[in-house]
């Protein structure tokens, strides 16, 4: 009862945002009454597609369960745009007059940038989250760090989603250029992928290719559990892939030695208590002379226990960078860091913004990485 509750809830809440905009945009627009009707059969269309192309993936025939996603997903991106600029316009009306503005002209001209405009950001964030992630370079200064340790590279990729708009290709291309890097460690922090193993195992298959001189590693994300983690990790270990689950391994690298450890996300318990996130056991029998302590976990507010059992360093993801403005400025709410180089206590996070996207194929703002992070002695 609760459920279908809260689905009625968010169809009224879409429905009325839908209507929002058009009863605020449509009447203004400086264009005939054709276009006008065309523009609220537009906007008829994208409260049916969004929630389709939320469901698509539960439409076991292909490909019109991705061809479904795709137009969603594209009308949910377009959606949040004009939600956006409509919401802004408002402000514009309001502070204009105060400024001796023609209210008329400026109220049609307004009205005709929110679509525009909209447009333009959907295309922009088209373009951005399809191109392949850049490289991000990024020097992490750990104190006391041993010489042979000066140096040490890790890539990092995160979050890619493989799922309904993602597939095999887009994967492959990022293999390979993670692969050009030449790392001594490969990490991948959660969120791989968004459907389960029978759908998406062919489209995973390049992870097979990745290759490090000290190993390819992986941890889960939350995405993991909504798709059958268990079944991830076996496949993932399949590939080739070493999945640390509240564990760690020591790494011999020039003499020295660098343990590595890895976390389940941080809310695994609600969906298995047996894959409670825990760095502390993660950490467990650790010698006491490794040169420096790494943490992979998925999301950055990992950090707090982190800190607490000794790490030098965490990387984590989950958070894209906010994806797309505005939904960076609520990151903050559920997370410490957003992007970036952090750090808490003695403690070093970076956050990745991910290699990826989820929902909607649009990224403003917080462009996708693949991060080298080098490991530089500071005295």
């Amino acid at each position: 009862m609760r459920s279908r509750f809260a689905v009625a809830l968010v169809f009224c809440i879409l429905a009325a945002l839908h209507g929002l905009i058009g009863w605020r945009i449509l009447p203004a627009l400086p264009v005939s009454a054709l276009l006008q009707w065309l523009g609220a059969g537009w906007l008829l269309l994208s409260f049916l597609l969004i929630p389709a192309g939320l469901l698509a993936p539960t439409i076991k025939r292909q490909p019109l369960s991705d061809r479904l996603a795709w137009v969603g997903l594209l009308a949910m991106g377009m959606f949040s745009s004009l939600l956006l600029l409509t919401l802004l316009r408002e402000i514009i009306l309001v502070v204009a007059p105060w400024l001796g503005a023609p209210a008329a002209q400026v109220s049609s001209f307004t009205a005709a940038a929110v679509p525009l405009l909209a447009i333009a950001t959907t295309l922009m964030g088209l373009f951005n989250a399809r191109r392949l992630a850049q490289v991000v370079r990024v020097d992490v200064p750990i104190s006391q760090l041993p010489a042979g340790l000066h140096g040490f590279t890790i890539a990092q990729i995160s979050d890619i989603h493989v799922g309904p708009t993602i597939k095999r290709g887009y994967l492959d291309a990022i293999v390979k250029r993670v692969n050009g890097l030449g790392a001594d460690v490969i990490a991948i922090t959660g969120d791989l992928v968004d459907g389960s193993v029978k759908r998406l195992a062919p489209h995973t298959a390049p992870l097979a290719d990745l290759h490090a001189h000290h190993g390819v590693y992986f941890v889960t994300g939350n995405h993991e559990y909504y798709s059958s983690a268990d079944a991830w990790i076996v496949e993932v270990r399949r590939l080739g892939l070493t999945v640390l689950m509240n564990q760690h391994v020591i790494l011999a690298h020039k003499g020295e030695s660098l343990l590595l450890a890895g976390v389940t996300d941080f809310g695994a318990h609600h969906f298995d208590e047996t894959h409670r996130s825990d760095p502390h056991l993660a950490i467990k029998g650790a010698a006491s002379d490794v040169g420096v302590k790494l943490l992979l976990a998925h999301q950055p507010r990992s950090a707090v226990a982190a800190a607490e059992a000794g790490f030098d360093l965490q990387l984590s993801g989950h958070t894209h960078g906010g994806q797309f403005f505005p939904w960076n400025l609520f990151v903050p709410l559920q997370q410490p860091f957003t992007a970036g180089l952090n750090k808490l206590h003695n403690l070093w996070v970076y956050t990745s913004r991910g290699t990826g996207y989820w929902g909607p194929p649009k990224r403003i703002w917080a462009p996708s990485e693949i991060t080298l992070l080098r490991l530089i002695s500071v005295k």
